[in-house]
């Protein structure tokens, strides 16, 4: 390599609210000669980020526009409205759309939920981002319905949210460039796939017939393991009521 060359990196991008820590962790223990690069990047930009070169992979929020990208969902997140914590919302455990229905809920442009009808009022703008949103639901000039990690990200003492269960759910996705994929791509994606170190997907090729009849020889055995997805939990329903 000459010293113009860059040393090999995994660049990978990420939207607010997403925390990709856990996979970062896994891939220093099984990758600590390749660091991994962390891109933040705005929602509307993240889909751009893989095309044009500027990562390898993004986790990013769908739907978006796919063309050119693979992309596998990895979760999917509870839709919350956010909402001033003397409001009536607060008093119940969930709540629905026709709840909101005499309330001014804002649509910032960063959205990412796929909305057939926004509930509620709308207001007579729409707010730049989400962190705009936040600061006018503390204002008092209307709510906010985003995906639940948006919520723990934009926290405020004065704030509250709860589950809005007839919204559409934003989904969290792994993405990356439609084209051959790399071997630090393929280790990624075992990563975020919850295979083990010794899965035959997603680490290097298995070792030549001779240096495995030497390891056989040595009383060893190859292991393998899968993980899996965690379930998710369900919440009480309970009605909220309009203070008179």
């Amino acid at each position: 390599m000459t010293g113009s060359e860059e040393p090999p990196s995994f660049k990978l991008g990420y939207v607010p609210g997403v925390t990709p820590a856990k996979w970062v962790r896994t891939w220093q223990e099984r990758s600590p000669g390749v660091p991994l690069v962390l891109v933040a990047t705005p929602a509307a930009e993240a889909a751009a980020l893989v095309r044009e070169g500027d990562a390898d992979a993004v986790l990013l929020r769908l739907p978006v526009d796919r063309t050119g990208l693979h992309a596998i969902p990895l979760y999917t997140e509870t839709t919350v409205v956010v909402a001033p914590k003397d409001h009536f919302l607060a008093a119940a455990d969930e709540v629905s759309a026709e709840d909101l229905a005499e309330d001014i809920v804002l649509h910032p442009l960063d959205d990412t939920l796929d909305w057939a009808q926004p509930p509620g009022l709308p207001a007579l703008e729409r707010p730049a981002t989400t962190a705009d949103a936040i600061e006018l639901v503390a204002a008092g000039v209307g709510l906010l319905v985003v995906p639940q990690s948006l919520a723990r990200l934009h926290h405020r003492k004065d704030l509250t949210y709860r589950t809005l269960i007839d919204a559409p759910e934003s989904r969290v996705a792994l993405s990356w460039p439609d084209e051959e994929t790399s071997d630090l791509m393929e280790l990624f994606i075992g990563i975020v796939r919850g295979r083990t170190v010794n899965s035959t997907r997603g680490r290097p090729a298995a070792p030549a017939p001779a240096a495995r009849k030497r390891s056989e020889a040595n009383g060893k055995k190859p292991a393998g393991g899968r993980g899996g997805p965690r379930g998710t939990g369900s919440a009480k329903r309970g009605k909220p009521r309009r203070r008179s």
